[in-house]
């Protein structure tokens, strides 16, 4: 089992950036891959990027790319989210997650381990 924590949402004007952060403790980090999800009020919780155990091979969906990038420390056990450019579309809670299959996929329902969750509001 894994246990995550995510950290770095706050308030930003459109344009800007900010840095989200996913703190796993338990089990071998590196044994996972992860994702990142958002959900914003009244909406369903949507994929927003994902990389294998090895942080080979990145997934993002296409109204972040260019913008967000995904990427991991292993040996901190981090699990880091570069958002740039943002957009107030953006705004919603962030939510880090590990699964312990091979490929890292696009459905909530792929993910065993969610962490709390962190609010990211963009300004217009």
């Amino acid at each position: 089992q894994v246990q995550l924590v995510e950290s770095g949402g706050g308030l930003v004007q459109a344009g800007g950036s900010l840095r989200l952060f996913c703190a796993a403790s338990g089990r071998t980090f590196s044994s996972y891959a992860m994702g990142w999800f958002r959900q914003a009020p009244g909406k369903e919780r949507e994929f927003v990027a994902a990389i294998t155990w090895g942080g080979g091979t990145t997934y993002s969906v296409d109204s972040v790319k260019g913008r967000f990038t995904i990427s991991r420390d292993n040996a901190k056990k981090t699990l880091y989210l570069q958002m740039n450019s943002l957009k107030p579309e953006d705004t919603a809670v962030y939510y880090c997650a590990a699964t312990s299959t091979v490929a890292a996929g696009r459905l909530p329902g792929d993910y065993d381990f969610w962490g709390q969750g962190t609010q990211v509001t963009v300004s217009s």
